[in-house]
């Protein structure tokens, strides 16, 4: 039990009817799991308006409501606190409530459209590999130490986010690495929360289903710099035009890496080959099983972060030797007869760009660069023709496939895809709606040699058709497909 008063600090409070010197259970913000002697705080969603459900809230046992505006009765012995944001007021109290864990031992957030993932997933295997008990906040996962979670978000929501805090805090985490996306920033999940560092990767198209444009996306990325206490440091991707605009209004600490500019952190690339790359810092040079420009600019922001809370340089670079690349991310299975599949979580133009391009430039020309991809549905419309033009001018052959469809229609997703393909590249290009098929299709078109991209879902576990989610993942499928044709 918490004090309503307690939790409510630092909220921007507007009105209050009842008494908020009470006692209450939990947080919540679904009004289908509130119980009895819950606080229930009315967010509008991009769908919903928790406003509607108030009474039913108060049905369930909801003690207190939380909301921006009364459009409903008020009930004797409830009380109700009016706030002019409840996605902020839920952050703040979700902090307040597990008793502000974020202020007892560094996080650093790590924002951009790609790289995120891997950032922040490599400096958890970096610190752990430094003896310090880390916890990581993904995509991909949760991990509090080494017990894992499973993840449903980007950046969850702010009671969750506060609960992991706190089982970290209670199981001795020293270091914690957590995505931030511009999803999460935009709906205030990140209020009330104490980075002790932001990183900033880079910024290309994405999420333009859900910001107006380009320039508001860019804007939520920078809010989190914005918010950035003196006391933490912000890490930003000088190579990336916007990654000066991170810094513009923030009052952390300023720093730079890159890879072709001057900055306080910088690396070159001395050597690429499937197996990884060779690269010099400091005029240091180290060995690492990471492939492809993109991933060497992810791992400077990683020795940057890591030199930046204190490790040594020395010991930074030889776990870097060491670290092991993301599920998902550039994660390839070579077959009996040659050919190497590469699984990439690529699902934005720049990223299946990045990938293309260092597969093209690792290769030998004497060998076919053969992508299957496709877009989500539901997701931004506008970056569809533009993934196909890539893949079809990048390879040579484009499989245009379902990605996650979820409630579209997935032919109309692949005639807005194949909307995109120039006229010189119509000839290698296919498209097979079954994923399975085209992965299979990809398979049987390869010879000794050749590179098969899988794009778009790279960890994932599973297909969305229908609203209805089925078992899938990429790397097993192209696994079996090799296996199939090995027995033939």
């Amino acid at each position: 039990m918490k004090n309503l008063q307690d939790i409510l600090y630092k909220v921007a409070i507007k009105q209050v009817f009842g008494n908020t010197n009470i006692e209450v259970n939990e947080l919540v913000f679904d009004s289908r799991k509130v119980g009895k002697g819950d606080v229930f705080i009315a967010q509008k969603g991009v769908n919903v308006d928790g406003h509607l459900y108030v009474d039913k809230a108060i049905a369930l046992g909801a003690k207190a409501i939380i909301c921006e505006g009364f459009s409903f009765d008020r009930k004797e012995g409830v009380t109700y606190v009016r706030v002019s944001d409840a996605n902020e007021a839920l952050a703040i109290m979700a902090s307040n409530f597990y008793e502000n864990p974020s202020t007892k031992f560094p996080i650093v957030g790590v924002t951009g459209t790609n790289g995120k993932t891997t950032i922040a997933s490599l400096l958890y295997q970096l610190f752990t590999k430094a003896g310090y008990k880390v916890g990581l906040l993904s995509t991909v996962k949760i991990l509090v130490g080494d017990k894992e979670y499973k993840a449903t978000h980007t950046t969850p929501d702010s009671v969750t986010i506060n609960s992991y805090l706190d089982m970290m805090l209670e199981a001795g985490v020293e270091y914690c690495f957590m995505e931030v996306s511009s999803h999460g920033i935009h709906q205030k999940r990140t209020e009330g929360l104490s980075f002790a560092g932001g990183i900033f990767t880079n910024l290309s198209h994405d999420h333009l289903d859900y910001h107006k444009d380009f320039a508001e996306y860019r804007n939520v990325k920078k809010k989190f710099f914005d918010e950035l206490p003196k006391s933490a440091f912000a890490l930003t991707n000088i190579d990336d035009k916007n990654g000066s605009f991170m810094l513009q209004n923030t009052q952390a600490k300023k720093y730079s890496y890159a890879l072709k500019t001057m900055a306080d952190f910088k690396v070159k690339i001395l050597e690429k080959q499937l197996s990884g790359t060779l690269i010099s810092i400091d005029n240091t040079e180290v060995w690492t099983k990471l492939i492809g420009v993109f991933n060497i600019y992810n791992l400077t922001a990683i020795i940057a972060t890591a030199e930046l809370l204190g490790l040594e340089k020395l010991e930074i670079l030889t776990i870097v030797s060491q670290l092991e690349s993301v599920n998902g991310r550039f994660e390839y299975v070579i077959s009996d007869d040659g050919v190497t599949a590469i699984v990439d979580y690529a699902h934005t133009p720049d990223a299946l760009k990045n990938v293309l391009e260092t597969i093209n430039d690792i290769r030998t020309n004497n060998e076919k660069v053969i992508t299957v991809v496709g877009c989500g549905g539901d997701r931004d419309k506008t970056k569809r023709p533009r993934m196909a033009h890539i893949a079809a001018h990048l390879s040579n052959q484009a499989i245009f496939t379902s990605d996650n469809p979820r409630t579209e229609d997935p032919q109309s997703i692949l005639d807005e895809m194949e909307a995109g393909i120039s006229p010189e590249h119509y000839n290698k290009t296919l498209t097979i709606i079954n994923r399975q098929q085209a992965i299979k299709t990809a398979c049987k078109l390869s010879d000794a040699g050749d590179i098969i991209l899988i794009a778009g879902k790279g960890h994932e576990s599973y297909q969305e058709i229908n609203g209805v989610r089925t078992h899938f993942k990429d790397l097993e499928e192209v696994t079996n497909c090799f296996n199939q044709l090995k027995k033939k």
